[in-house]
């Protein structure tokens, strides 16, 4: 199976046309439907379904794209660790994170990072520019599970995703808990209020996330224990879109913290509910790998930050993950940072 192959294959699948994969990577039309064809040959199995021009790509050609997609962004990242050493400069912190975390939380982690002083020569240039990055970081988004699989595919030094995490060949550095939020338009009736209880958001249409074996499923739980059947309006994949929604006026939003006061939306409100719906994240590392200096450094900001801007956030050591992650069990506290709501 040839680089080319994969490329042309990955190209197809963006542009959803030979035509236009040919216009991504450079290459002619039929060049491209030829490689696609070898592609086919070599693996036994049809991955487009072809009418004219148009192209199709079958239930096998999804599941093989994020085989390839792995494998090709594992290859970007030696190219880019090579050049790097070729020219002697650090090679860059690369971290995955789930879509809240990686949006709402990690920019301002290394944002912070900025004010500290000089972590080394090869991590941070002694700058005074705030334009200037501490270091050189890649940020992925990407779902817990596909957090998991960068860091043990190695593409990744660093990840930063919720929990469930109990991964026998991952490092968990520390777990991060804090309370879920409800976010409402602000002309909304209930927005006045500081606190809201289960029984006031369920006597409304209700937007939160779907994946229920995360999040979703301490919320519906909540309202399973307290005897109520919430209005749930929309389900989405992530929380920004459920606080967008709550912004359209389509009904409360019931999200993470990070999202809420990370990505503040205007016309918006946030309130705290009267209910333990914790949020709960890790940040995690490969065993026995050699941290770099800035991955020390980073591990270390995200909990700060993390304390800092998340309400009532705590911090708790990896052994917990388990007594955390047992609904109605109150961890023990380690770390404390009161924030009002």
């Amino acid at each position: 199976m040839e680089l080319h192959h994969l490329e042309a294959f990955s190209a197809v699948m963006s542009a959803g046309s030979m035509t236009a994969a040919g216009r991504l990577v450079g290459r002619s039309q039929p060049g491209i439907t030829r490689m696609i064809q070898e592609l086919e040959q070599e693996i036994g199995y049809a991955l487009f379904d072809r009418k004219g021009p148009r192209v199709t790509p079958t239930r096998r050609a999804f599941l093989l794209y994020d085989e390839v997609e792995r494998s090709l962004v594992g290859l970007a990242a030696i190219r880019a660790s090579a050049q790097a050493i070729g020219i002697d400069t650090p090679t860059p912190l690369r971290v995955a994170a789930t879509p809240a975390l990686a949006a709402a939380l990690v920019p301002r982690a290394i944002a912070a990072l900025r004010s500290l002083p000089s972590l080394d020569t090869h991590v941070r240039h002694d700058t005074h520019d705030i334009n200037d990055a501490p270091f050189d970081v890649q940020l992925r988004s990407a779902s817990a599970e596909h957090v998991v699989q960068a860091l043990l595919a190695r593409t990744v030094e660093l990840g930063i995703a919720t929990l469930p995490l109990d991964h026998a060949t991952l490092d968990i550095h520390y777990l991060i808990e804090a309370p879920c939020v409800a976010v409402l338009h602000d002309a909304h009736p209930l927005a006045g209020l500081d606190r809201l209880t289960l029984r006031e958001l369920a006597a409304h249409p209700l937007v939160t996330v779907a994946n229920r074996y995360r999040l979703r499923n301490r919320i519906d739980a909540a309202f399973t224990d307290a005897g109520l059947r919430p209005r749930i309006a929309l389900e989405t994949n992530a929380s920004l879109n459920a606080v967008m929604a709550a912004q359209a006026q389509l009904g409360i939003a019931l999200v993470d913290p990070a999202t809420a006061f990370g990505t503040r939306i205007a016309g918006t409100v946030v309130r705290a509910i009267d209910a333990d719906i914790p949020f709960l994240y890790g940040v995690v590392t490969l065993p026995g790998q050699a941290l770099s200096d800035g991955a020390r450094a980073l591990i270390d900001t995200v909990a700060r930050v993390s304390l800092e801007l998340l309400p009532n956030a705590l911090q708790h050591a990896a052994a917990k993950h388990d007594l955390l992650m047992t609904r109605g069990a109150r961890p023990l506290q380690t770390q404390r940072k009161g924030v009002p709501a």
